[in-house]
């Protein structure tokens, strides 16, 4: 899909820059993973910020499609992710307040 001499179609550059910019969200959640204190700032972290990042890199991924199905496609990966993400971590927060986990205070 390159257009003239090297040029970049619009949706390609639109999308590529989508796609760069959930870069970051990834990033940053896998860091809230390594360095927050306790269980829950850590799921808060990676599911906000994975699914953001997801959200974005759909988004690009879908400007760049060619047809209609493939966009719904897209858009049903991220939809059932958001799901899954939200349910995983509720069961995995729900299963450290059984534990007696406390959440993470300032001392």
């Amino acid at each position: 899909m390159y257009v003239g001499q090297g040029g970049l179609i619009m949706t390609e550059v639109v999308g590529m820059v989508f796609i760069i910019i959930g870069i970051p969200f990834f990033l940053s959640g896998t860091i809230g993973l390594l360095r927050l204190p306790d269980i829950y700032t850590r799921l808060h972290a990676l599911t906000k910020a994975d699914n953001v990042g997801l959200g974005f890199v759909i988004l690009g991924l879908a400007i760049q499609a060619t047809s209609w199905l493939e966009v719904a496609k897209l858009f049903l990966i991220w939809f059932l992710v958001l799901v899954a993400s939200a349910t995983s971590c509720h069961l995995v927060a729900d299963a450290a307040l059984r534990r007696n986990i406390k959440p993470w205070t300032k001392e």
